[in-house]
Order: structure tokens, then C-alpha cells, then sequence
């Protein structure tokens, strides 16, 4: 991994947004401090699009996006995605409510052998916000044992679950996503934009092993200090700063870049 000032010029002169993941990377132990929420705003001020992409329940989405200052909001690592109307926020599901009910409740039928297996594991406490998974809680409250974590991956995987962890929860779903591909199939509704210039258009920022999938799909990848887990391919760029001070730092350098790119004879 590079330092910032490592990102070729005319890759940050093709940018058009920033994806960022929250947990880890926004937030700092999930505060949003007001120097992070500066700098999403810095950033949109200089004319950058933004996106939260996060593991986070899709009931986050909403509430973010009527609150920060986002072109859109992909939430449950690419299922459920937020979106703007005019002045409403509008959810989008590639399922059909009764699609979703029914996938809900296989899920449910699955989380429950997985926890009669595995009695130790805690569920998360935004669980009851959630659509398209389940999720428990590794590294927010609780700190299991990485035996345990291993454990109950396998099992769920063994029922035919798609499985995912971050830096504090291990998700277990039904839906057969990533937060690279529901961003780009955000972006392509939004805009009109095919796979291979979203990847080169917007740059993604994040922190842990679930931001895997973006790491290998974009084309400016960076990640804050803190990265964790084991991404099968790290992001091409690394601040200095972890969490909210990595995020900021970025941010800096991105604003920076179009300032620069807009001085340029």
C-alpha cells in the first residue's frame, strides 16, 4: 500500500464521488465526530458526489441520508440501497415484498440452527433494523473467540448462507451480495453509468475485510491505518490517520487534488 500522494493525477482528475464505508472508517467507535461530519461536507461542497456503503442495517440508510449530505446510501454489504426522490428518500430492493418476505424467513429458519450450534454467539444490537441478513455481534460489544467466529462461518456456509465480516460483525445472509456490486448497480440506475467507468469514477475508502469486494473493483481504493481482517486484496492507497482522522485526511488530499485540478492551466 501507497501513501496518498502516490494516486496518479489523472486517476484523481477522473473522480466524480467518494464511497466510504462507516464503522471504522467514518465513525470512530460508532461516533460520528464533528470533524468527520466537516469533512463529508467539505467534500460535497467541492463538488464530490458521496455515498455511505456500509454492513450496517438498511434501517441506518434512511435515517442517514435525510441527515447527511449523500447522493445515495448502499446498506446490508450491497442489498438494500437508498436513494433520492425529489425530496423523498426512496429504498431500493431488487426483491418484491412478498420475494422479501419469504427470503426473510428461509434466513430465519437458517440463523436458528446456526444458534443452536453455536449458543454462545450474541446477535447484534441492530439486528431488528435488518432486511436481507442477520448479524452477530464479534467486536462491538461482545469480543468473541476467533475459534467461534470460524465455527459458526462454517456452519452457516455448510446451510447454504452467503457469510461476510467486518471489524465488529459477522453476517450471515441469503442474498448473494457484495458492497461493490450493489454500488454499481446503484450507480448504473442513478446515472446510467456501466460497471467499468463507475470503477474508475468514484474512489472507495474503507476499513476491514467486508470492503474486500470495492478494494479489488475500484480503481482508487484507500484504505484508514486501522485496516483489518484479512481483504484478499488491500486497497492500493493508506493514510496515515486511523478511523475519523484517516477519513478527514483523505478527504484533505481529495479536496486538495480537485482544487489543484481546477487551478491547472
Amino acid at each position: 500500500m501507497q501513501p496518498l500522494t502516490r494516486i496518479p493525477r489523472a486517476a484523481l482528475a477522473r473522480l466524480r464521488g467518494l464511497a466510504f464505508d462507516l464503522d471504522d472508517t467514518l465513525l470512530d467507535e460508532g461516533r460520528l465526530l464533528p470533524e468527520a461530519l466537516e469533512a463529508l461536507y467539505a467534500l460535497s461542497e467541492a463538488g464530490y458526489e458521496l455515498y455511505a456503503v456500509t454492513g450496517r442495517p438498511q434501517s441506518f440508510g434512511g435515517v442517514l441520508m435525510r441527515q447527511w449530505p449523500l447522493d445515495a446510501a448502499v446498506t446490508e454489504n450491497g442489498a438494500i440501497a437508498f436513494r433520492r426522490a425529489g425530496r423523498r428518500v426512496l429504498r431500493v430492493d431488487r426483491l418484491s415484498a412478498p420475494e422479501r418476505a419469504e427470503r426473510r424467513a428461509a434466513l430465519e429458519r437458517l440463523v436458528r440452527r446456526v444458534r443452536e450450534r453455536h449458543p454462545e454467539l450474541v446477535p447484534a444490537d441492530d439486528v431488528e433494523g435488518r432486511l436481507s441478513d442477520y448479524t452477530f455481534d464479534i467486536g462491538e460489544h461482545e469480543r468473541a473467540p476467533a475459534e467461534l467466529v470460524q465455527a459458526a462461518r462454517s456452519s452457516a456456509l455448510a446451510l447454504g448462507a452467503a457469510v461476510t465480516s467486518s471489524s465488529v460483525h459477522l453476517h450471515v445472509s441469503l442474498d448473494r451480495a457484495d458492497k461493490a456490486s450493489g454500488f454499481v448497480r446503484l450507480v448504473r440506475e442513478l446515472h446510467e453509468l456501466d460497471p467499468a467507468r463507475a470503477r474508475l469514477e468514484y474512489a472507495f475508502i474503507g476499513d476491514s475485510e467486508n470492503d474486500a469486494a470495492c478494494f479489488a473493483a475500484f480503481h482508487v481504493t484507500i484504505g484508514v491505518s486501522n485496516l483489518s481482517g484479512r481483504p484478499t486484496l488491500p486497497p492500493r492507497f493508506v493514510t496515515r490517520g486511523a478511523r475519523a482522522a484517516g477519513f478527514v485526511e483523505a478527504a484533505q488530499f481529495l479536496i486538495s487534488a480537485r482544487r489543484s485540478e481546477a487551478a491547472s492551466p
